[in-house]
């Protein structure tokens, strides 16, 4: 459809995929914005960027809203008081060059920045470590910190065989509680310098 605008339509809670190919069959126009994820151990696929969520081009205006009666996996417009907002072109141009760029930069993927706890989960390398160099892309691998033997060794590794301590982000200035007092580390939480010394 030529004219139109895009609007934001509601699928089914993991009904994306399909309910995006009942809208293509019944002869819509759809954006379904998808990016590579990458997991532990497992191969890259493709995910949807808004989980539940499709862009539709339609001419709401001249043609009214639209009956979905071959896609059962589409609940409805996402609408405001009874109004269906539309979502600018320009914002579906940008949006499709972000995914574009994700998907040609290694996808999603976890960063882990310096000073981030991790716990390596790999075959051949196990322990706690402190992150001491970030990750660059999805193909690069993290430099760690970790005890080895009574000793502290730098290691790299890659970013799917680490798994954050803390998942909760730090309040600004509050560092979570680290000693049960007078210097005394609570277990597994002391940090990787501070074990050499």
């Amino acid at each position: 459809m030529q004219n139109g605008k895009w609007y934001i339509i509601r699928a089914e809670p993991q009904g994306d995929f399909l309910a995006a190919s009942e809208l293509l069959n019944a002869g819509f126009e759809i954006f379904a914005p998808r990016v590579k994820s990458h997991q532990a151990k497992i191969v890259p696929h493709f995910v949807p960027l808004f989980p539940g969520y499709l862009f539709l081009k339609w001419d709401l205006e001249t043609e009214g809203k639209p009956y979905f009666h071959g896609a059962p996996h589409v609940y409805g417009w996402v609408n405001f008081k009874g109004v269906a907002p539309a979502v600018p072109d320009e914002v579906i141009s940008e949006l499709a060059h972000r995914v574009e760029h994700i998907n040609n930069d290694g996808g999603l993927w976890r960063r882990f920045e310096r000073g981030d706890r991790v716990r390596i989960v790999s075959g051949t390398l196990e322990g706690l470590a402190e992150v001491v160099e970030a990750t660059s892309s999805a193909q690069s691998r993290v430099r760690v910190l970790m005890q080895f033997m009574g000793r502290l060794i730098s290691a790299q590794v890659p970013w799917n065989n680490l798994e954050p301590l803390e998942d909760r982000p730090m309040e600004r200035g509050k560092p979570p509680r680290r000693t049960r007092g007078r210097g005394r580390w609570i277990r597994d939480v002391q940090p990787a310098f501070a074990a050499a010394n």
